[in-house]
């Protein structure tokens, strides 16, 4: 309500001597006519098809405005951290849009020498930082210029990030870590340059991994490829689980039509009709479940 009322006041302040119904959102609207009900401080009269908003006591208005919205945003410095401005002008730091504007891309290196580069001739080799720390991170913005020459897979769950002995011998390539789902940010990033000569994506098999994947093929500018775990239909009659297949139907439908013309693999159609066909949708950390499994 809040915001809805500080629009609704920006605008009913700015033209004081009727502001059309028309300009304003449904919740604006009913913002108003709960201050006009509370206050007096404003009156609804009907014009042609509408209604038209006046002030009666502008300094009421005006001292409602300042309450919610301590300083304009005109007066603030041009470079004030967003959630700081929030504050600034709905008291609250989520009060407008709120996403941080650098995501932090956590990475391993499998294999020798993986390194990234930028447009300004900088390498970060993330083969030895893994080797020394465990980790490396990029703080990623859409406009900046880091690639790879290895491909990138990107894993949903933590326990897959901390431990790569599930990944195909001989792979050379970064491992990204996203909880549960791809961030904008990180879709932006992906969507701005290739950032490296093939994508991996190791999800869930469920509707939210299959519409992730979506995002991933449609987004970005490098080729993208869904991972297939080597005995997956076993795993699944074995493991699958109803609930979560049940849950996240809705996202495997949709994913299910975007993806029709979209990706021709073969055995990722197969999964998604054994997943519809079983009811069942199955977690990826099911691949240290493989019977091949010896590591």
């Amino acid at each position: 309500m809040n915001n809805a009322m500080i629009g609704a006041l920006h605008k009913l302040l700015a033209q004081p001597s009727g502001l059309p119904s028309s300009a304003l959102t449904p919740a604006q609207r009913r913002a108003l006519d709960s201050l006009a009900a509370k206050t007096g401080a404003l009156r609804a009269a009907p014009s042609g098809r509408g209604v038209l908003y006046h002030v009666v006591h502008l300094h009421t208005l005006e001292a409602q405005l300042k309450a919610l919205r301590p300083q304009s945003q005109a007066s603030l410095p041009e470079h004030l951290p967003r959630r700081a401005a929030n504050i600034a002008l709905t008291r609250h730091s989520k009060g407008k849009a709120h996403t941080h504007e650098v995501y932090y891309l956590l990475l391993k290196a499998t294999g020798t020498n993986v390194c990234w580069h930028d447009a300004e001739g900088r390498t970060f080799n993330l083969s030895d930082l893994s080797a020394t720390t465990g980790v490396g991170a990029l703080a990623i913005r859409a406009n900046d210029g880091w690639h790879t020459d290895c491909p990138l897979w990107l894993v949903e769950n933590q326990a897959l990030f901390d431990r790569l002995d599930w990944l195909p011998a001989g792979v050379n390539a970064s491992v990204a870590y996203y909880a549960g789902q791809l961030d904008g940010r990180l879709l932006a990033w992906l969507a701005a340059k290739a950032r490296a000569p093939e994508l991996v994506l190791f999800t869930d098999y469920d509707g939210v991994g299959l519409l992730n994947y979506v995002q991933l093929k449609t987004q970005s500018l490098a080729p993208a490829r869904f991972w297939m775990m080597q005995g997956w239909r076993d795993l699944l009659r074995d493991y699958g689980n109803a609930g979560v297949w049940q849950a996240t139907r809705p996202q495997f439908e949709t994913a299910l039509q975007r993806l029709q013309g979209l990706d021709d693999d073969a055995e990722l159609q197969s999964l998604m009709t054994a997943m519809r066909q079983s009811g069942l949708a199955l977690e990826h950390e099911a691949v240290w479940l493989q019977p091949t499994f010896s590591r």
